[in-house]
């Protein structure tokens, strides 16, 4: 079974490299690798051209000018030929036995018939080219937990089917792209299951230039999403609206914030939880 691999990218050859080696690497050999490089003007594409002409399981697509994260994936999840789907941030790594893993519990679900829309699985922590720990994501993923928290994190594991009845990511999103998809996705097909290993080497250093540090994208994505998937709900509104604050954004809750939070409804326990948000950054 071919799992095809997606990996958008700009302007960082020297990361991106490695994330590609990462991919060639792994012990599970029948990869479809599918890089889109969004316009970028550092030798990213040269050097995409030389790995195409070295190993058959690589693609590539260029943007002539820059699309952005979403509309990156989407072109390569259309384009991808593998009857499973993953993806991989320039930025990080996969461990070599990723995608191995990955099929074989996906295989091992089906034969015991466990119902999975998808699966995930933990993460490495790396800063400033340090492990610095393991996540801890709980054994399944809901609607109502994502609502919460994103416990998937930023890459699942699924056939190719599931991405397109679910939709795509959605292009108009500023940021919580994975974080929607995950959520229609579950809600469509049912819970993510977790592979309990550590698998995937994602890079949290403060000075990377990410999506987490542009603080106005977040807020804007959380409005959008809350439309989306809480429009009659303002109990989960409220709980989605504390996924903002949470340290990875480094948002701090602003009197606008408290007096929103306070006029959606009363939640003491969510009052509570914004409060020490505001004192913990």
């Amino acid at each position: 079974m071919t799992i095809s691999v997606y990996i958008p990218t700009r302007n960082r050859v020297d990361l991106l490299a490695a994330a590609v080696a990462s991919v060639l690497a792994q012990e599970f050999t029948d990869i479809d690798l599918i890089v889109v490089d969004d316009a970028s003007t550092d030798g990213t594409a040269a050097y995409l051209e030389s790995v195409v002409r070295s190993d058959r399981r690589v693609r590539f697509i260029r943007n002539d000018s820059p699309c952005g994260a979403p509309i990156s994936r989407n072109k390569a999840i259309r384009q991808a030929v593998g009857e499973f789907v993953t993806g991989l941030d320039d930025d990080d790594q996969f461990t070599p036995r990723r995608l191995g893993e990955l099929h074989d519990f996906w295989i091992a679900l089906a034969r015991c018939g466990t119902a999975a829309s998808c699966i995930y699985a933990q993460d490495i922590l790396i800063s400033g080219g340090q492990e610095i720990g393991t996540t801890k994501k709980q054994g399944s993923v809901d609607f109502s937990d994502l609502i919460k928290s994103n416990q998937i994190g930023n890459q699942i594991f699924a056939p190719k089917q599931t991405f397109e009845a679910a939709g795509l990511f959605d292009e108009r999103l500023p940021a919580w792209q994975d974080l929607e998809l995950f959520m229609r996705i579950v809600k469509k097909f049912g819970p993510a299951r977790l592979l309990d290993i550590p698998l995937y080497r994602f890079d949290v250093t403060p000075s990377r230039s990410r999506i987490s540090s542009k603080q106005e994208k977040v807020r804007t994505a959380y409005k959008l999403v809350s439309d989306l998937h809480c429009s009659d709900d303002v109990r989960s509104r409220q709980r989605l609206m504390l996924q903002q604050f949470s340290p990875y954004y480094g948002i701090r809750p602003t009197a606008a914030d408290f007096a929103e939070f306070a006029r959606l409804g009363f939640y003491p326990r969510g009052l509570a939880a914004l409060a020490a948000r505001l004192l913990r950054i």
